[in-house]
Order: structure tokens, then sequence, then C-alpha cells
């Protein structure tokens, strides 16, 4: 049997208590990181037991991510990982339809909430020289017709990683994006069930559409973007930084 690959690395995944920040935390864990989780979700907080170290946190409240850092600080003193995984869907409607306030949360959660745990991680981070994950989408390089403040934020993710890895390059510190196509699982469920009201057909008349648009005519898996986020963050991955990766089998269109 192999080293493990993150052996004494100390990640932090947000939204980890559930879909593919779960499958990560899993994964890194079996690695060898020590593994600290936050979400919003106090049951899938819960369900996860004494597997890993774990806070509630909303990654758009600035002061939630303070006390979150403020526990790492105490329990750990630093990290050599962060991975940006919080997201969520926005609404599916024209965007003459869409509420300000829904506007404001998907920026809110899907690109402030990256931006102020890095803040606060770069620190250690440049003492460790670190890996920073962000988790941008497939909707992040071509466009999203009736998604447009996620796939708004989503680009905004790329420029965010793109800037980072240019500043902290000097500092040894590596930082990439990972842009998944359609992740099975119950939160594109919800995407579907929601563009299939949009559109007036059914929820599978969407998901055929979507498979139909992927070259492998398949969905993606959690498990598909935990293994890229291990190779980015292990020393496999060190020489890769300013990347924005697909893992969405080839997908030109949404």
């Amino acid at each position: 049997m192999g080293t493990a690959r993150l052996s004494g690395k100390r990640a932090l995944i947000t939204a980890g208590a559930g879909g593919i920040g779960l499958e990560m935390a899993g994964l890194f864990r079996d690695e060898g990181a020590d593994v600290w989780i936050c979400d919003v979700d106090d049951t899938a907080l819960d369900a996860t037991g004494g597997a890993y170290r774990k806070s509630r946190c909303d990654v758009s409240n600035e002061s939630d991510v303070e006390a979150l850092f403020a526990a790492i600080e105490a329990e750990w003193g630093g990290l050599d990982i962060l991975v940006n995984n919080a997201g969520v869907a926005g609404p599916t409607a024209p965007v003459e339809a869409i509420a300000p306030e829904d506007w404001r949360r998907t920026i809110d959660v899907d690109l402030t909430g990256s931006f102020y745990c890095t803040r606060l991680a770069v620190p250690w981070l440049k003492v460790t020289g670190g890996s920073i994950v962000n988790m941008s989408s497939v909707a992040g390089r071509i466009g999203y017709p009736l998604r447009t403040p996620y796939a708004a934020a989503k680009w905004a993710v790329v420029g965010f990683t793109k800037s980072l890895a240019g500043e902290l390059g000097p500092h040894g510190v590596r930082v990439n994006a990972i842009l998944p196509g359609p992740v099975a699982g119950e939160r594109i469920r919800a995407v579907f069930d929601a563009r299939a009201v949009q559109l007036g057909v059914s929820p599978a008349d969407v998901e055929a559409e979507y498979v139909e648009k992927v070259a492998l005519r398949k969905l993606v898996t959690a498990r598909d973007i935990a293994e890229m986020a291990l190779f980015l963050c292990s020393d496999a991955g060190a020489s890769i930084s300013g990347q924005a990766l697909s893992v969405c089998g080839g997908m030109e269109s949404l």
C-alpha cells in the first residue's frame, strides 16, 4: 500500500457535510489529512459523527467565518489546504424575473464566501506553502441561460482563482479552480425540477437534454470531483496553479 498522499496535512472544506464536500472530506481523510468541515446544515453535520472536526458556518456571514477560523487557530494553529466548496444553485428564471435578494444571496455564498475564507487562510498558507481549490462550474466557462446569478458568480470564481495564483505563487501557494459539469445527486435533481417548470417539460426530459450535451453521455459524480481536488492538493499537483480545470465529461453548452 502506497504512502497517504495528504499525510500530515490540515484541510478545511466548506459545505463539507454533504454532496461533493463530504466526498472530498472522506477521501482527504483516507489519504492522511486532518479534515475540518463546516456547513449550514446542523443535521448533516451531526450525521458525520466523530469523523471530522466541524463547525456550523454560513460562509456568506463574515462573523461566522471569523468564528470558524478562530476555532481552527485555537486547535490547529494553521492550515495547509483550503477548499472553497460552499455554494448555492440560485434561482432558475429569466433575468427580468430574478429578485434582487436572490441575486445577492447567490453572489454572497458562491463568491463572497470564498473571499471571506481565503483572506483569513492566506497568512497560514503562505507559511505552509499550501493549496487552495475553489469550486467554480462548467457554467463558469460556457454560461447558463436562466441561471445568470449562478453563472456570473462562477465566472467570477475563475477570475478570483487566476488572480490569486499570480499573487500567491511567489509564496509557494497553489490556487486552482474545479469546474464540475452536472453532478449526479439531490442538488442537480432540484435544478432539473426548476428548469422543467420554466420550460414546461418533465424533469426526465431536462435530464436527457443535459446528458445529450455531454460528450461522455453521463453526469459526473461527486467522487470524480473529489479525486481532482485530491490531485491538486497533493504532491502530484505541485506544479499546477492558476488553472480552471473542467471535470464535466466534455460539455460545451448548458
